[in-house]
């Protein structure tokens, strides 16, 4: 401490380096580094090369950053630029992990926080997306739409800068992990399609389509006659547009509209929900299965694709980063909360199928594909904007990694008595050949 002192003049340096040797107290992970503003480094004998670098770019940056101490602060110090990351950015949600154990420490974490006060605060250096805040009922019609918009309605071409050609924002499905994720994406669709047993002539919905790939592929490839809904103005132009220029308007369509306000019943032989199901919370979920329950036709397949959390995974202490900036009002919920939902309406239960790994795979992808079109997607959107996606997705992939979150293929059938007509192996869906 004295040789950083002696360095630069500043009792800020040496409470920062006094500050991160006690939060950091025991960590024993490899390759992270903190850099100073004055480029002094933490630890001061650390590695040459470091997976992950925090560069703290002001006196300020730490107290932003751990003031108060929670998730959402955390994450906010790096969006609005009070330290930027250098290298592997999944790699930082190691030393996350090893903090939010830390900061629930009280005694530990007071001892750090009287270190932490003495340091200067100020305004975030960087401006830009602003954290979400919506009236109205939680799941609400109007609440959801708000809160869809939030995310879906960010840009077009900023999605489209990261995303596969055929803008498909969800796991995809490797059968090599050096596949392409536009090759992936499309293994996806098609075993979404195998599972479903689509039929020329069927009709398929998929509940919250967002860019319409399956729909098109659906039509295209297995001669359905496909709708999609979602409640995102962007998602929906941009579908009605891919269709159009495809020559698929004849049979498949986009609608702006909620899943709970689709006329009729007994409508559909097949039903699809990828990506969508995070959003329906737990009030809604016996109203969604519900729903999709009385769309559909005796003996029909509904497909759920959907993110799920550990049983006993710790909760958040205070507000999530992901619930204020990335998906507002989403809700994480138990496989087993999910299947027992669905059976209690009337569905049975044919097959789960658990994406874990390609979702960290999936998600890889994204972040390197984002991070290579830094300037471009700052130009469709902000710094901001990218900050956050960055970080989300970095942390999102690290938690599938570790399993504290997963994601599931859940295939349910509305029972007509008899035989269900799914094929006696799942081999079929897995052949290059296809199979019902």
């Amino acid at each position: 401490m004295d040789a950083a002192m002696a360095i630069t003049g500043d009792g800020r340096v040496t409470q920062t380096m006094e500050f991160l040797s006690r939060l950091l107290e025991g960590y024993t992970g490899n390759g992270f580094s903190v850099r100073l503003w004055n480029g002094a480094t933490w630890p001061e004998h650390g590695c040459n090369k470091p997976r992950i670098t925090l560069v703290l770019n002001h006196p300020g940056a730490l107290r932003n950053t751990f003031w108060p101490p929670t998730e959402a602060t955390m994450g906010e110090g790096y969006i609005f630029g009070d330290y930027d990351l250098l290298g592997e950015v999944e790699a930082l949600f190691e030393v996350v992990d090893y903090l939010s154990n830390r900061v629930t420490d009280l005694p530990r974490w007071l001892g750090c926080a009287r270190r932490l006060l003495t340091l200067p605060a100020g305004e975030h250096p960087l401006d830009g997306r602003r954290f979400a805040r919506f009236q109205g009922l939680i799941h609400s019609r109007a609440r959801d739409r708000q809160a869809i918009r939030y995310h879906y309605d960010v840009s077009n071409d900023f999605y489209a800068l990261w995303l596969d050609s055929r803008m498909v924002y969800s796991c995809a499905w490797f059968t090599d992990p050096a596949e392409s994720l536009d090759r992936a994406q499309q293994r996806k669709i098609d075993l979404i399609c195998r599972k479903l047993g689509l039929q020329p002539g069927e009709r398929l919905l998929d509940i919250g389509c967002g860019w319409g790939g399956l729909i098109q592929h659906a039509a295209a490839h297995y001669g359905v006659e496909a709708l999609g809904i979602t409640l995102s103005k962007a998602q929906a132009g941009y579908a009605r547009e891919r269709i159009e220029e495809a020559g698929l308007s004849s049979r498949c369509r986009v609608e702006l509209m909620d899943y709970r306000d689709l006329p009729g019943s007994n409508r559909f032989d097949k039903i699809a929900s990828v990506g969508m199901f995070e959003h329906v919370g737990e009030s809604r979920l016996e109203q969604y299965f519900r729903r999709a329950f009385e769309l559909l036709k005796p003996g029909g397949r509904f497909l759920n694709h959907g993110i799920t959390e550990a049983v006993g995974r710790p909760k958040t202490r205070g507000p999530s980063f992901i619930d204020r900036y990335v998906f507002p009002d989403g809700e994480l919920l138990p496989i087993s909360t999910t299947l027992n939902t669905a059976e209690a309406v009337g569905f049975e239960v044919r097959d789960l199928e658990s994406l874990r790994e390609h979702y960290a795979l999936t998600l890889r992808h994204w972040v390197r594909r984002l991070e290579e079109r830094h300037r471009q997607a700052v130009l469709a959107a902000d710094e901001v904007t990218y900050r956050i996606w960055r970080l989300f997705m970095a942390g999102s992939a690290h938690n599938f990694h570790t399993g504290l979150i997963n994601v599931y293929h859940a295939l349910l059938l509305k029972p007509q008595g008899g035989p269900s007509g799914l094929p006696l192996s799942r081999g079929c869906w897995y052949a290059d050949g296809g199979g019902s």
